[in-house]
């Protein structure tokens, strides 16, 4: 006698499918909340780019140094620099993120290091490899989940038809 367990092939849910792209969603809702943070300022360009709470350089080797502004009053002792390190709290999204994509997020800081250390823009290189990480990683996730549910639905099937 064989029992259905009432769940088709077509209602499976593809955990494969859906990890990555909710993976990619929390990635942008996090780089959306992090472009407040680094709105620029008409007068002064920026060096560094927040995003949430890591420091990304955008001239790694210094290659284009940033000419200095002149002061508006010259009675004024100017000076023209950037904060480097800032105090940035990590959001209940951006810690969900991180800790559920932490070898992806590794995967990505080792190749955004590499890149920088060649003088590649580390903005460009997070915002490029960071996504196709993402996807690699939940989609792994994913794939385990559905193999997992498969061979515990397998072995129940199994045990119902024995009986």
């Amino acid at each position: 006698m064989i029992i259905d367990s009432g769940v088709s092939l077509g209602m499976r849910i593809r955990w494969s499918m859906m990890l990555p792209i909710a993976g990619l969603v929390l990635f942008a809702l996090v780089s959306y909340r992090s472009v407040p943070m680094n709105h620029p300022e008409l007068e002064m360009p920026h060096r560094y780019y927040w995003w949430s709470s890591l420091r990304l350089d955008t001239d790694p080797l210094n290659q284009n140094p940033k000419p200095l502004m002149p002061c508006a009053d010259q009675t004024q002792n100017c000076m023209d620099w950037e904060l480097r390190i800032a105090w940035v709290t990590p959001g209940w999204l951006d810690r969900v993120l991180v800790v559920s994509a932490l070898p992806a997020f590794l995967a990505g800081v080792a190749v955004v290091i590499g890149l920088s250390k060649l003088g590649i823009d580390e903005v460009l290189s997070f915002m490029v490899s960071m996504p196709i990480l993402l996807v690699a990683w939940f989609y792994f996730l994913g794939w385990l989940l559905e193999g997992w549910s498969d061979r515990r639905r397998n072995a129940k099937q199994t045990s119902m038809k024995m009986t």
